[in-house]
């Protein structure tokens, strides 16, 4: 049986591709059948608001908005307990299927067995 992936974005507007790899890889791996969560977290928070994804361009790169649906028509996208207060982002605020969660809850599951936790 293949890994689950926790990949963990910190990246946003302010580091592009970085930002973009998290989302690309988080996409592929639910197109492939893997178990992906995705956490957002830093910059990335922003993305967890609707039409944020729209707003971010990188040349030569799937549409961030359309890897952020793939990934929650097959995964788990969290939005950072403490990203989210700093940025005044409550639950009322984010894209139908996001949640927010904190510390305890990512290190519950990178440290959970079978996991590969990625960060960008």
């Amino acid at each position: 049986m293949a890994r689950s992936l926790v990949i963990k974005a910190t990246a946003g507007a302010d580091g592009p591709e970085r930002c973009n790899q998290a989302f690309t890889v988080a996409a592929a791996a639910v197109a492939a059948g893997l178990p992906v969560s995705l956490w957002l977290t830093g910059e990335s928070a922003w993305f967890a608001l609707p039409g944020r994804a729209a707003e971010f361009t990188l040349p030569h790169a799937t549409p961030l908005e359309d890897l952020l649906a793939t990934v929650l028509s097959g995964g788990r996208v969290t939005l950072c307990t403490q990203c989210a207060a700093r940025r005044e982002i409550g639950p009322d605020d984010v894209i139908p299927g996001v949640r927010i969660a904190g510390a305890p809850t990512f290190v519950e599951e990178i440290t959970s067995e079978g996991v590969q936790a990625l960060v960008y």
